[in-house]
């Protein structure tokens, strides 16, 4: 789950929206720069889309050079999101072949459909190695979305509704029920690496917090960066701690990693994976900074009134009711911000006489 904060029209109002308020339909294309087109696909949640990408490419084959498009993310595995390749296949590809299918990230919106994808086309899969990965071990069950091991460790964190508990547990296929398999082999993306695509260098960018390897990509010669869920123009990507790294410290590797980006000029052509394309990638990250600032700052304040466990300080990070649905992001959020606290020795952890994690001020 992603959140978008009460004055987040304001905040969008300070950023450069070159398309102003076009959308590329279901099944069609938008071009937003020279060879690279927009697809947009719609998703089952409140979170009702995810932008993916196409590049016009030319990559060696068996038989020498090949022209054709590299994908850049796949959408979901569903009916729907196929019926809508097929569409874009027939009217935006010019006849030519994907050449290759490129996954930011291993969340279901973006990898579902990259087995189905990669066989329909026989293109290889590349994304970062842990991503890969993480993917693997998800469709087989071993993921963060539900079981026994996720109800205990959102139940250590003070989330102990017994009908909500259920529901946690009997959530083992959430994951491969939208990701029902990885490709058998992939292409290693990896930070700082280079390849070439659609005639020009671009560079990976890893991002930690939100996802194990996120793989943002960026063109220096065309001032375009393909930003995934690394930086969004109107939404603050979801940062979780999970059940499989309880102790971690994600919030912090999220904002580290937006430093990452600060090298690039201000003017760039920022493709994120929901909302528009836009410009002001300097402001934005300082938006995201001051949001996360703000929550943990609220937070602290939360805490020094009394001891909270992360399911008690939902209200102080979340404006708004959440369904089920939404406090499990929700609820590896608020751990996220929690151990931010901790781990600067802002907040001290303690057990309290029911086993659950509390956080009090220092």
């Amino acid at each position: 789950m992603s959140s978008a904060p009460p004055h987040s029209a304001t905040l969008e109002s300070a950023l450069s929206f070159p398309l102003a308020e076009q959308l590329p339909a279901t099944g069609s294309v938008l071009e937003v720069a020279p060879g690279l087109l927009w697809v947009r696909m719609a998703l089952p949640f409140a979170l009702d889309h995810i932008n993916l990408w196409l590049v016009r490419d030319e990559m060696e084959g068996p038989e020498g050079p090949r022209a054709g498009w590299t994908v850049v993310d796949c959408g979901i595995h569903n009916e729907d999101t196929h019926q809508a390749w097929h569409q874009v296949f027939a009217s935006a590809l010019q006849g030519l072949p994907i050449l290759r299918v490129l996954v930011t990230h291993m969340h279901p919106d973006h990898m579902g459909s990259a087995h189905w994808m990669c066989e329909q086309w026989q293109a290889p899969l590349w994304m970062s190695s842990t991503e890969y990965q993480a993917a693997q071990m998800a469709t087989h069950g071993l993921s963060n979305f539900g079981g026994d091991f996720t109800q205990a460790f959102f139940a250590r964190h003070g989330w102990s509704d017994p009908s909500d508990m259920r529901d946690v547990k009997a959530r083992m296929g959430y994951y491969s029920g939208m990701v029902p398999q990885v490709p058998a082999s992939y292409h290693r993306l990896m930070g700082a690496s280079r390849f070439t695509m659609g005639g020009h260098s671009w560079r990976c960018i890893a991002g930690y917090g939100h996802s194990p390897e996120h793989m943002a990509l960026y063109c220096e010669a065309t001032g375009v960066l393909i930003s995934g869920d690394m930086v969004l123009p109107k939404i603050s990507t979801n940062v979780s701690v999970y059940a499989q790294e309880p102790e971690g410290n994600a919030l912090q590797q999220f904002l580290s990693s937006l430093e990452a980006f600060g090298d690039l000029p201000d003017d760039t052509l920022v493709l994120p994976s929901h909302g528009r394309p836009f410009k002001g990638l300097h402001t934005r990250i300082a938006q995201l900074q001051a949001h996360h600032q703000e929550r943990l700052a609220e937070l602290l304040a939360g805490c020094q009134e009394r001891p909270l466990n992360a399911h008690e300080s939902l209200p102080i990070l979340f404006k708004r009711e959440l369904n089920f649905h939404q406090t499990t992001f929700a609820m590896g959020e608020a751990v996220a911000h929690l151990h931010v606290l901790w781990r600067n020795g802002q907040v001290k952890r303690v057990v309290d006489a029911d086993g659950v994690y509390r956080f009090r001020a220092i």
